[in-house]
């Protein structure tokens, strides 16, 4: 496992003291904890951004995101996002 340091504003330690308080969780596991939610965004607002401007497909985007299908088309559903093009459509069904 690899090790990573870096200097924070006094803002945000604070805050994320306030963090480890209400998680009751140390240091370290609130800061892998974080890290790890935060590209698990990061790949997710990633994929749909390919998505939406027709690099990827739908199955694809879904890879990207680390997602099953069912849950990706899920989250589209959420953001109100349209995934099925016609260019894209055919790669998709055989993907699937």
């Amino acid at each position: 496992m690899g090790t990573i340091s870096t200097r924070v504003p006094d803002d945000l330690e604070a805050e994320l003291d306030a963090y480890l308080e209400d998680e009751k969780l140390d240091r370290s596991t609130a800061v892998r904890k974080l890290l790890s939610e935060g590209l698990e965004d990061w790949r997710r607002e990633r994929a749909l951004d390919k998505l939406k401007s027709g690099k990827v497909t739908f199955t694809k985007a879904a890879e990207l995101a680390e997602m099953n299908v069912w849950d990706f088309a899920q989250l589209l559903d959420r953001r109100d996002i349209t995934w099925v093009a016609g260019d894209h459509l055919e790669r998709d069904l055989e993907d699937l």
